[in-house]
């Protein structure tokens, strides 16, 4: 992100394959984009592509619960991102440290969705539980798996892998009944740096990107990614999308709030 800002001037880019989304929403607003309309984009659900063609998304992740199954027992399963501030769980849920990555991402999404003060009173609870700040996702679902935290908030691809390891672990799923905000799902993103080079090859190349072959390899891979495109025979491991109840995120609005959510964290969050 920060090397096309520094060759706003004479990109030597064409495409952005961003592995989330809200940086990239960020350098629109940065007009360090410019748009296309690939024949596949039409494709995908409204919610994972912009309307006015600068960014699309594909192959997600989802953000978990990953649980450790020999210290939570199934009567005490967590159903939602709130559960992490049970008092059982003092001291023993983690999650990324928050200014960075999907865990950033995923703040700025509540900031969106809730509005800031009922997610400022969401964070405040896990705070005051004591939660465990860890170096990141992978480093979280490390420390459930290997039972140094109880459970934690990482995403699938972090997850899977000590799933697959044989640990002692369960993926939830948060929040997916009909009263709960959705299970947040955030796509890889492909966009077109503002005057790249070869836009017609750009434009060709996301288009393939944006297909059902791509995101069939993209689900059987290791990181395990969530197919978007409706047509894709192949599934991902840790589930199908239409298991799954997505959080209705603005993402526009959750890159608007990028900022502040930093701010907030970074002052009150983190003291």
């Amino acid at each position: 992100m920060n090397q096309i800002r520094a060759e706003a001037a004479r990109p030597r880019c064409d495409v952005f394959w961003n592995n989330e989304i809200l940086n990239t929403l960020r350098l629109k607003s940065e007009d360090l984009l410019q748009p296309c309309q690939p024949a596949q984009a039409a494709h995908y659900p409204a919610q994972y592509r912009d309307p006015e063609g600068y960014w699309y998304g594909l192959a997600a992740r989802a953000r978990v619960i990953i649980v450790n199954t020999d210290l939570v027992a199934a009567e005490n399963l967590p159903t939602s991102i709130g559960d992490l501030a049970d008092a059982r769980w003092r001291g023993q849920a983690g999650i990324a440290k928050p200014l960075f990555g999907t865990t950033a991402s995923h703040v700025a999404c509540l900031f969106a969705l809730l509005g800031e003060d009922e997610a400022k009173r969401l964070l405040g609870t896990y705070r005051a539980n004591d939660i465990r700040i860890v170096a990141g996702n992978k480093t979280c679902a490390e420390m459930v798996g290997n039972g140094r935290l109880a459970l934690g908030l990482t995403d699938t691809d972090d997850a899977v892998i000590e799933l697959e390891a044989g640990h002692p672990v369960r993926i939830v799923f948060p929040d997916g009944a009909a009263e709960q905000m959705g299970t947040l799902l955030l796509p890889n993103t492909l966009a077109v740096v503002k005057g790249a080079p070869h836009p017609a090859a750009a434009e060709k190349l996301i288009d393939y990107l944006l297909s059902p072959a791509v995101e069939a390899h993209l689900a059987q891979g290791r990181s395990a990614q969530i197919p978007l495109h409706p047509q894709t025979s192949a599934q991902s491991r840790v589930c199908r999308l239409t298991d799954l109840r997505p959080m209705p995120v603005d993402f526009a609005e959750a890159a608007r709030q990028f900022s502040a959510a930093a701010a907030y964290i970074e002052a009150e969050f983190l003291e």
